[in-house]
């Protein structure tokens, strides 16, 4: 199996997309000005204490105050707000944490009305996301996540992921992590650091440990509450982060300054294999050179189509998302029912994994299959679907079909659940219902060519249409394109663009920056 990344920047979000042979199995799209996002950590004040729910609320500058409950203010969690008085204490000499006191655990059955007070200043990292009218979840547990090791300040002891089977091994890292681990530091060794050099890990460690270094001296010169004081990496190095693994053959990126900061990267994780991250500098749009624009086009929204003419229909509710099996136009054979009935359900088995991590769904999932008779059968796609949930990262729970068909599956919800609107918004008549007859269009285009060229002065442009329409611009000897190079100079360029609607286009100048000519066409 062969994977590749593709990152595609614009000004205002970037979105990344995880290729398995050249098929779509995950994708992420976030605004560039998002403030919010798991792993930041932020020195806040508890706004409202809540002795019923034994929680809190905390001010971290979200519209919806972040909820903390008491058991996930962490063992350590007067160790914490020791240290942080007596870093707050001396606002020009930093008070080193080899020195703070490491007190008794936090009792499991204690009250949040007896350990915190409103007002008082709190260091929190975000382990959930708003979703829909919920705000962030926090834990006062802070960890700084590299690609080998997680480092915890206050944790002081080591633990090695339970993945790595070896015996041997992992009495071998634990050692090797004793030895150089800072004092008053805990460090979690992830599944990958198995096999790794201590000059790796070493290495990993200093940065983390840079990091927190960097959190805590903000908190000392600063005293505007609430304060970010560590930012999650960049989404695309975050992603990688946990997604990378040395099979990946190409990462290519569309930005210059993103594709240098993934270089960077993969240099420090995977030195031999940074090579693999490429600048995309083609005219096309990145997404639609790799295949991607139509995948997401056909994956999202409520019906989606696979093998031989069956479906899915797939409803998003508050409480859990619904997934419906349905066989379609598939040729159904009356003496072997059964026979295509599983067929239809082992294909849709590993549809809805992929869905499930392309969408990152989360909660619970329920799975309306279509009815089978034979034990066997069941249990053939049970261990079906179980397979193919395998490579999902999240950490999920599936359980047997029941008497009545459905399959429930528990996942984790870390953000909300990705959804692409596939439907367009007429480009031309903005909702009126009318629009200038078809054969103008590119008339339109020529005004609005001519505008650009002698009115504003901008000399080479991308004007992306269409495929169909860009086909029509460039046909023929004597085309469109050529009478518009002929007329306006040869700055002019078509591309076809397959995530624009049949009647949309948009204007990018030489550097590939947007160009705002639209308008709303009067209707007379």
């Amino acid at each position: 199996m062969t994977s590749e990344v593709v990152i595609d920047v614009k000004p205002k979000e970037i979105s990344i997309a995880l290729m398995e042979d050249k098929n779509l199995v995950e994708y992420q799209n976030e605004s560039r000005a998002a403030s919010f996002s798991v792993g930041n950590i932020y020195i806040a004040k508890v706004k409202k204490l809540m002795p019923g729910l034994n929680a809190c609320f905390v001010d971290v500058g979200f519209e919806r105050d972040a909820f903390l409950h008491y058991l996930d203010l962490g063992n350590q969690f007067d160790s914490y707000a020791k240290y942080l008085k007596q870093v707050q204490s001396d606002r020009k000499k930093l008070f080193p944490i080899s020195k703070a006191t490491h007190l008794p655990d936090l009792k499991k059955d204690g009250s949040i009305a007896t350990t915190l007070t409103v007002g008082q200043e709190v260091m929190v990292q975000i382990v959930k996301e708003p979703i829909s009218t919920k705000g962030p979840r926090l834990t006062g547990e802070l960890s700084f996540a590299g690609r080998y090791l997680v480092l915890m300040p206050f944790y002081d002891r080591v633990s090695v992921s339970s993945k790595i089977k070896s015996g041997e091994e992992r009495a071998r890292l634990k050692q090797l992590i004793q030895s150089i681990r800072p004092k008053n530091f805990g460090v979690i060794v992830r599944t990958v650091a198995e096999g790794k050099r201590v000059a790796e890990l070493d290495s990993e460690l200093k940065v983390l440990l840079k990091r927190w270094e960097d959190a805590i001296t903000k908190v000392q010169k600063t005293q505007q509450r609430p304060q970010l004081i560590f930012e999650e990496t960049g989404r695309a190095v975050a992603l990688l982060r946990d997604l990378f693994n040395p099979s990946y053959e190409n990462i290519y990126v569309n930005d210059s300054n993103v594709c240098q900061e993934v270089r960077h990267y993969v240099e420090l994780i995977a030195p031999d294999k940074a090579g693999i991250v490429k600048h995309y500098t083609g005219n096309v749009p990145i997404f639609d050179n790799f295949n991607i624009t139509k995948q997401l086009k056909s994956s999202f929204g409520k019906t989606v189509n696979y093998k031989h003419g069956a479906y899915l229909i797939i409803e998003h509710t508050e409480a859990l998302h619904v997934v419906d099996v349905n066989s379609g136009i598939r040729n159904r054979n009356a003496n072997d029912q059964e026979e295509n009935a599983l067929q239809v359900n082992l294909g849709a088995a590993d549809e809805i994994a992929r869905q499930l991590r392309l969408r990152d769904m989360g909660g619970i999932i329920v799975i309306d299959f279509i009815d089978m008779n034979l034990a066997e059968d069941r249990q053939m796609l049970y261990e079906r679907m179980c397979k193919n949930m395998q490579k999902d990262r999240a950490r999920h729970n599936i359980l047997p079909l029941s008497k009545f068909g459905l399959m429930q599956i528990t996942r984790q919800r870390v953000r909300p659940a990705m959804d692409v609107t596939v439907d367009e918004l007429c480009p031309t008549c903005f909702g009126k219902g009318k629009i200038r007859s078809s054969i103008l269009f590119t008339d339109q285009l020529e005004s609005k060519i001519d505008h650009l060229v002698n009115k504003i002065g901008v000399k080479t442009f991308y004007l992306h249409v269409h495929p169909y329409v860009a086909a029509y611009i460039n046909q023929g000897f004597m085309s469109l394109k050529r009478k518009w190079q002929f007329k306006y100079g040869f700055g002019v360029h078509i591309i076809p663009s397959q995530k624009l609607a049949f009647l949309q286009y948009e204007f990018y100048d030489a550097k590939k920056q947007f160009i705002d000519m639209k308008e709303e066409i009067e209707i007379k």
